[in-house]
């Protein structure tokens, strides 16, 4: 699992990083995006969606907000 840190990060920087990132990965790799910025708990799933990766996991833990992802296309 990659990791990618975009804490003290704000709209739309975490979700570009996040698409800069997958672009080096391959098909079934996972990304783990760490976030402070809450509207990454709707913009980096509405990415995924338009994209065709997986959100495999969301959570949140003491104000920060965790994403995993799993590489599903190119």
């Amino acid at each position: 699992m990659i990791e990618l840190d975009a804490r003290r990060l704000m709209c739309p920087m975490p979700v570009i990083k996040t698409q800069n990132m997958i672009k080096t990965m391959a098909i079934g790799e996972t990304l783990r995006v760490s976030c402070t910025d809450p509207g990454v708990m709707q913009d980096i799933p509405a990415w995924c969606r338009i994209n065709g990766h997986l959100l495999l996991n969301t959570e949140e833990i003491e104000g920060e907000f965790i994403l995993t992802i799993e590489v599903a296309a190119e």
